[in-house]
C-alpha cells in the first residue's frame, strides 16, 4: 500500500491556512439533520418551563456519536502512569516541565503541591500549584542535582519549533534533556514521555524521536522502566524501547534515575 503520509500534508496545510476542516463540515451536516429531527420530536411533546423556545436553542451536533469519555490515548495513559508512580513514592517535592496542567498536573495536585515550569503564561490561582514562567530548555533557576522528583510529559518534542512562542532552536529539545538530567538529584526519579518511532520533525507540531536517541541523551541516567502507548492508543506495560524503533508513531514512557 502506498505511503499515505504525504497525502496528509495538503489536508493539514489547508486546515492551518484557511481554517477549514472538511471532515468537521461533513460531520456537522449529518449532525444538523439529526438535530432537526430530535428538535421536532421534543417540541411536539414538551410543555411548560421546558418547552422549546427559538431564542434558547443551543445546537450540539456531534455528541450523539460520541463515547462515554476517553480512556485511551497518549495523554490518558501517560498521566495515569506517572501520577501513580509519584503517588506510590510520595516525594517531598515534585517539579514538572511543560506537561499538561489540566491533566497530569491536576492529578498530582490531589495529593501534593507541584512546581510547574512553562514558557507560556498561566492564568488562574490554584492551591498547591507554584507556576514559574521560564524556558524549560535551560532550567537556569535549578541548581545541579537538586530535584528528587521530576517530570516532562509530551512536552520536549515541541521545544524550539516556535509553536508556543518560544525561540526557534533545532537543538532546544536536546538541551532540555541534558538539563533534566543535570538537575535530577542522585536517587531521584525522572518521568519522561515523547513521541517515538521513525525519527523526524513534523514541523511545527512536534518531533518524533528514535527510542535510542532518548536513551543516548539520558546516558548519564539509569533506565528503571519503560512502557508505551501504541498507535491505537492502548497502554503496553511490558515492552522494550527497541520494539518501537520502526514504528510510525507511538508514545514512549521512560522512568529514569541517577
Amino acid at each position: 500500500m502506498p505511503n499515505a503520509r504525504p497525502l496528509l500534508v495538503p489536508y493539514r496545510l489547508a486546515r492551518a491556512l484557511v481554517a477549514v476542516d472538511f471532515r468537521r463540515i461533513y460531520e456537522n451536516a449529518r449532525g444538523s439533520l439529526r438535530f432537526a429531527r430530535t428538535m421536532r420530536e421534543y417540541g411536539k411533546r414538551a410543555t411548560g418551563a421546558f418547552a422549546l423556545r427559538v431564542r434558547d436553542l443551543y445546537p450540539i451536533l456531534g455528541d450523539f456519536e460520541g463515547s462515554a469519555g476517553t480512556a485511551s490515548g497518549d495523554y490518558f495513559h501517560q498521566d495515569l502512569w506517572a501520577a501513580r508512580k509519584i503517588f506510590q513514592r510520595q516525594p517531598g517535592r515534585h517539579v514538572d516541565i511543560g506537561s499538561r496542567i489540566d491533566g497530569f498536573v491536576a492529578h498530582l495536585l490531589v495529593f501534593m503541591p507541584v512546581d510547574v515550569v512553562d514558557v507560556r503564561p498561566l492564568r488562574g490561582n490554584v492551591a498547591g500549584l507554584n507556576f514559574v514562567q521560564s524556558d524549560g530548555a535551560t532550567l537556569a533557576s535549578f541548581p545541579d542535582n537538586s530535584v528528587e522528583s521530576l517530570s516532562s510529559l509530551h512536552a520536549v518534542e515541541h521545544f524550539g519549533l516556535g509553536r508556543y512562542g518560544d525561540p526557534v532552536d533545532p537543538d532546544a529539545c536536546f538541551r532540555a534533556m541534558n538539563n533534566l538530567a543535570r538537575i535530577l538529584r542522585p536517587d531521584g526519579h525522572l518521568y519522561f514521555s515523547v513521541p517515538i518511532g521513525k525519527e523526524r520533525v513534523e514541523f511545527n507540531a512536534q518531533r518524533v524521536f528514535s527510542p535510542q536517541t532518548i536513551l543516548a541523551h539520558f546516558g548519564a541516567l539509569k533506565l528503571l522502566s519503560f512502557c508505551a502507548v501504541d498507535a491505537k492508543g492502548d497502554f503496553v506495560p511490558k515492552c522494550q524501547p527497541s520494539e518501537y524503533a520502526n514504528a510510525d508513531r507511538a508514545c514512549g514512557l521512560f522512568e529514569f534515575t541517577k
